[in-house]
This record gives C-alpha cells, structure tokens and sequence, in this order.
C-alpha cells in the first residue's frame, strides 16, 4: 500500500506540477491554490477527517494521504519546469520541430526526475508511518488484515504482560523508516551534481 500511495501522488503531482509550469495561466493559478488549501492544514489531522468521511479502510486511507501529500511533487515539479522551460536547449527543441509532448518527455521530465525521484524515496518512510498511524486509529487496515498499526492498536492492552505485541510490530515500523530514509540520502547524494564529479 506504502510504495502505490507513494507511486500515485509522485505520478499525479509530477504531472500537475509540469502542467503548471510549462504552461501557466489559469490552470497553473487554479492548481497552486488546491495545493495552498491542502498544506493549510495539519497533514495528518486533514488524512484523519478524510479516511473517517470514507468510512476507514487501506484504499481510504491510502486516498486520504493521497489527496494531502500530492501538493510537494506538484510544486518541486513546477519549480524546476519554470527553471528549465526557457533555457536555450528548450528552444532550439521548438525550432527543430518537436511538439510540446515531445519535449516535455525528451528535455524536461529527465532533468526534473532527480529531486522528484528523491523525495519520492524520503516519502515512503514518512507515508509507512502516517498509513501505520491511521490504521492504529481503527482508520485504516482492519481486523483481519495484517498491517504494523492495526498490529499494535489490536495488542496495546497487553502492554504490560506481553509487550513484545506491542513493541515487535513498532521495531519494524522504525528500522523499516530507517532504512528508507537511508536509501533516499543514499540517492539524494548520487543524483547530486556536486559528487558526480569525484566519481
């Protein structure tokens, strides 16, 4: 569920954020401000009203955090089209004949996938906690289906004489947090211009 919430807001966002910023006007107005009304609240206080409107359930709840976490692509995408759609290679693209398609996935989405593709990495660890957090709130997975919050929601009254319910599922909550936090600096210093150099 973690790595399909995290696949469907960095598509949908990437896309958005292209949109936005190779073209502009109107539609770019319309989208930065949906993406103004989604970061004005608390991230997961907005997931929690969401998934309870929609009744629990991981698909829910996966569409929750969707519908609050797809505005940070859309701006880092937008971002870096705005800084590359003038350069002079963008134009001499035009004046060879490629059509706006063509140079968007010719010239700009391979310019604009590094800091998508890491922040996408950092994301899944952030996204297993929120997924996880939900789930123990009774928003999310449910009983029968196994998931690490519901986990620990079901075992939570035995704290005290068999702790290791509680405690085993958390365990694998943070190292798996970890180790994708891990692999996103790992990325984020591969892609980075700066080391590409000593390499």
């Amino acid at each position: 569920s973690t790595f399909a919430l995290v696949a469907i807001i960095t598509v949908f966002g990437t896309f958005g954020g292209v949109v936005c910023g190779y073209y502009g006007g109107r539609v770019d107005a319309l989208v930065m401000r949906l993406s103004d009304l989604c970061l004005a609240f608390p991230g997961l206080v907005f997931a929690m009203a969401v998934a309870a409107i929609l009744n629990g359930g991981v698909q829910n709840a996966v569409i929750a955090l969707a519908l609050i976490s797809w505005p940070k692509y859309s701006r880092i995408a937008r971002s870096q089209t705005l800084s590359i759609k003038e350069l002079p290679y963008i134009h001499a693209s035009k004046l060879a004949g490629d059509t706006t398609i063509q140079v968007v996935f010719r010239h700009v989405l391979p310019n604009i996938v590094g800091p998508i593709l890491v922040t996408a990495m950092l994301d899944i660890g952030t996204m297993m906690m929120e997924l996880a957090g939900l789930s123990f709130l009774g928003l999310g997975a449910q009983i029968p289906m196994a998931e690490w919050g519901s986990m620990m929601s079901s075992g939570r009254g035995m704290i005290q004489t068999y702790p290791w319910v509680v405690l085993s599922p958390g365990i694998a909550i943070f190292l798996s947090v970890v180790i994708f936090n891990l692999l996103g600096d790992t990325v984020r210093d591969y892609l980075d211009p700066k080391n590409s150099r000593t390499r």
